[in-house]
């Protein structure tokens, strides 16, 4: 199998002049082994406010309860899964459209009981993924995932998970080459806004110290890190940029790198 790249989308990227999925079918034409991880948390608060559902977060992330997790998975595992897996097949590339329940592939328990149903990754399986991408798919992951660990009697088996640690996990577990986060910013910016083109660990543990990476960056970078001890080069781009991913594996420019 060739070198996996795991890349990691998020819908704030996506557009009506989006190009990623373009460019997706294109590498997948040219030999390259891709696994697509995506999240859609707008979504889902957009569907859980019609629905009524109020939404509350703690420290950046979703209080999910039940009727929450219900719409998450719908949502997530469902339309917002199925639409890409779609958009590449129907652009002459082939996809498949799987979450981290499928094949136990991600194996979680619950992060805190004040999060509620928010997991955490405790062990990825990646048989499913192998299988696909030796069949020539691209396996593209939802991160609603199988809630196996010290689950309390009567919860649910599935638990929602944010998208990036998923990914960088999932990178660590199929030893990928790549992990590339397209995301709304230009890369990892310092204090007075500027990109950083390149971070050492020892650099983004001083900038998180000083609360200069922050916010939704913080798991981005942390999934970076699982990945790049697993020997992954691993990326943060801007995903608004016209062919930004295609140009990652001809001429990388812009965007952070997080290295050893």
């Amino acid at each position: 199998m060739n070198e996996i790249a795991v890349i990691k989308i998020g819908g704030s990227t996506f557009g009506s002049g989006d190009t990623t999925i373009e460019d997706i079918v294109a590498l997948q034409k040219e030999g390259k082994s891709l696994v697509v991880v995506h999240g859609g948390g707008n979504t889902v608060t957009e569907w859980l406010k019609t629905r009524g559902i109020g939404t509350k977060f703690v420290r950046g992330e979703r209080i999910t309860d039940l009727p929450t997790l219900q719409v998450a998975a719908a949502v997530l595992a469902g339309l917002a899964n199925k639409e890409i897996a779609a958009a590449i097949n129907n652009r002459g590339g082939k996809a498949a459209g799987i979450s981290g329940v499928d094949g136990a592939m991600v194996e979680s328990r619950m992060k805190s009981p004040e999060l509620g149903y928010v997991g955490e990754v405790v062990k990825v399986n990646p048989a499913v993924l192998e299988a696909l991408l030796g069949g020539g798919f691209i396996p593209v992951v939802s991160p609603i995932s199988l809630l196996s660990i010290g689950r309390p009697e009567g919860a649910p088996d599935i638990i929602n998970i944010n998208g990036d640690p998923v990914a960088g996990e999932i990178a660590a577990a199929v030893k990928a080459g790549r992990l590339i986060f397209l995301t709304d910013v230009a890369g990892v910016s310092d204090a007075s806004g500027e990109v950083i083109s390149r971070l050492s660990v020892t650099e983004v543990e001083k900038l998180v110290a000083a609360g200069v990476i922050s916010g939704g960056m913080i798991p981005k970078i942390n999934a970076c890190l699982k990945a790049l001890n697993a020997g992954a080069v691993t990326r943060i781009i801007d995903g608004r940029v016209p062919h930004a991913l295609r140009e990652e594996f001809e001429a990388p420019r812009g965007g952070t790198t997080i290295y050893k």
